[in-house]
């Protein structure tokens, strides 16, 4: 055989098996990941005082910076599930009325890692791989020419496009949902509650001023935050969002 030939050869044979492992890895991935998983952590319990039934109303009052955040599909959700919980819990449209007042801000809804959704669950509330496995297979094939660097070249490049697309078709997708809650619970009669609050504001790039503010208030205040992961391959925000939205207005609705 030529050696042009045989070069030919050994780098259709490279690329036959690269293009093997990256395909057993994306149907790895496919398989594994077919069904929609959807896991919602909180990152502190919130503890209420139980109450009379009379007293059992929340207001919801919900937030977003989040274009593709739906508000009022969320807000749906919410009431859904405190309607079904079975403590009587309701929620009401007067802020001043309601005993419990419940106030959700969404910083997040989008593409995310399993690490930086640990990452913001442990935050809590504030308001070259396939180069490698081409390259050792490209010097098992150049070995008998004594050209294993370019053996390994070849090698590397074909398991690279090969993993290129298999990436393409099978993805690995994680979406996130971050949600700061502060519920707001009224005191009971003669008892108020004492806030401090500290603000740091920078005037400009010369300095900075500071505030500091005491208020007497009616309400404790109790903060948490909820981080919902939906992860599947190939998996669209379409597809993944009532049941996130629902689990995570489960784990609000399960404080009460």
């Amino acid at each position: 055989m030529k050696t042009g030939t045989l070069t030919l050869f050994r780098i259709v044979l490279v690329a036959a098996i690269a293009t093997l492992f990256s395909g057993c890895a994306a149907t790895h991935v496919a398989l594994s990941k077919k069904d929609l998983d959807v896991q919602t952590k909180t990152s502190s319990a919130i503890f209420i005082d139980p109450v009379a039934r009379s007293k059992r109303t929340v207001y919801l009052d919900v937030r977003s910076g989040v274009m593709e955040f739906d508000r009022r599909a969320f807000s749906q959700f919410v009431r859904q599930q405190f309607a079904s919980n079975g403590n009587g819990y309701q929620i009401v449209d007067d802020p001043d009325a309601a005993h419990f007042q419940m106030l959700v801000y969404v910083l997040n809804l989008e593409k995310a890692s399993p690490s930086a959704a640990e990452a913001a669950l442990g935050q809590g509330y504030v308001g070259g791989g396939e180069v490698l496995a081409g390259s050792v297979a490209g010097a098992v094939v150049g070995h008998n020419t004594g050209h294993t660097w370019q053996g390994g070249l070849i090698g590397g490049v074909a398991a690279s496009g090969a993993s290129l697309i298999a990436n393409a078709l099978v993805k690995d997708v994680t979406y996130m949902l971050v949600c700061d809650i502060s519920v707001r619970e009224r005191v009971a009669d003669g008892v108020l509650v004492r806030k401090d609050t500290k603000i740091d504001a920078k005037v400009s790039d010369a300095g900075s001023s500071q505030q500091r503010v005491s208020e007497v208030s009616t309400r404790k205040e109790y903060r948490t935050r909820i981080v919902t992961t939906a992860n599947k391959a190939n998996l669209e925000l379409t597809e993944a969002q009532d049941k996130m939205f629902d689990k995570t207005a489960y784990a609000m609705a399960g404080f009460f």
